[in-house]
C-alpha cells in the first residue's frame, strides 16, 4: 500500500505491482455470452460511456470496446494502467480507486467490476459509484471462477485457498455483504459455463501465480506452491504428459440498476 493508494488493499498493491506481465499472460478470457449480456442487460453500445473500475491489465475490457460504447479504464496500479494503454490507445486511462473515482456526478451509463469488486466492496465504494452513474444506469460485476465441482479443479484450489490470508476473495462471498444498497436495484445472476485452453503452463501454473497474494510470495514460498501444483498436474490423468488442457470455468455476471430519486 502507498500514501497514493490508500484504499488498496496490500496483497493487490504488491502482488500486481510486481506481477504486471504474469497477470496479462495467465488470466483466462471470457466467454461468448457475454457480449449479449453486455448489450441488452446493460445497455451498452454507441453513445453509451462504460466505465472498467479495477481495470488491471484490461483483460476485460476489450469485451467493452466491443459494444461501441466509450470506455474509461480505471485502475489504482501505475503497472496494469501501462499494459491497457500500451494495448488500448483508443481507451480513456485513468488513476484512481472505487473510493475516489475521477468521474463528475452522473456522468457515465454503466460500471463494469471484472475480478475486482470483492477488494473494494465496501458501502462507500457502492455510494461512490452510485454518485457517478446516471439514473438508470447499471452496475455489472463479473467474476471468472475455477469450476471446482471437477476434482482435481477442487484439489486446485485447495491449494491456492491455503495461502489467500487476508486477501478479499469471491469464493468466501463476503463481497454480498455491501448489499443490498440504497439507490440501487436487487442484483440480478447469470451463470455462463465455459473453458480456459492452452498449455498447462499458462492455463494452470501461470494462472495460479498470477493471483494477487501469490504474485506477493516470497521466492522460497512460491517454490513451494509450484511444487504442489506441479505433483497435481503429474497425478492426475486429465492433465499429466498433455501439452494443451482446459480448466472449467464458469463466469458468474451481476446485474444491478442505479435507481433514480
Amino acid at each position: 500500500m502507498t500514501d497514493q493508494t490508500p484504499h488498496v488493499h496490500h496483497a493487490a498493491s504488491e502482488g500486481y505491482t510486481k506481477g504486471a506481465d504474469t497477470y496479462a499472460k495467465g488470466r483466462p478470457d471470457y466467454p461468448r455470452e457475454l457480449a449479449a449480456w453486455l448489450t441488452v442487460e446493460l445497455g451498452l453500445g454507441p453513445g453509451r460511456i462504460a466505465v472498467d473500475l479495477g481495470a488491471g491489465t484490461g483483460k476485460f475490457t476489450p469485451r467493452l470496446v466491443e459494444t461501441g460504447a466509450r470506455v474509461i479504464a480505471i485502475e489504482p496500479v501505475a503497472q496494469m494502467r501501462a499494459k491497457i494503454a500500451a494495448a488500448l490507445p483508443q481507451v480513456d486511462v485513468r488513476e484512481g480507486t472505487a473510493q475516489r473515482l475521477p468521474l463528475d456526478d452522473a456522468s457515465v451509463d454503466a460500471v463494469l467490476c471484472a475480478q475486482s469488486f470483492h477488494w473494494f466492496a465496501t458501502r462507500e465504494a457502492l455510494a461512490e459509484i452510485s454518485r457517478v452513474l446516471k439514473p438508470g444506469g447499471h452496475l455489472g460485476l463479473v467474476w471468472n471462477v475455477r469450476d471446482a465441482r471437477v476434482r482435481w479443479v477442487a484439489q486446485l484450489d485447495a491449494i491456492v485457498n491455503a495461502r489467500e490470508g487476508d486477501a478479499p476473495r469471491y469464493h468466501t462471498g463476503e463481497w454480498r455483504n455491501a448489499f443490498p444498497f440504497e439507490g440501487f436495484s436487487a442484483l440480478e445472476e447469470r451463470h455462463m459455463p465455459h473453458g480456459h485452453t492452452g498449455p498447462v503452463e499458462d492455463v494452470i501454473v501461470t494462472r495460479v501465480r498470477s493471483t494477487s497474494f501469490m504474485l506477493a510470495l516470497p521466492p522460497h514460498e512460491w517454490a513451494q506452491v509450484e511444487r504442489e501444483v506441479r505433483a497435481l498436474i503429474a497425478s492426475e490423468p486429465a492433465l499429466a504428459s498433455r501439452d494443451v488442457v482446459t480448466v472449467p470455468y464458469v463466469t458468474y455476471a451481476y446485474c444491478a440498476t442505479r435507481i433514480a430519486g
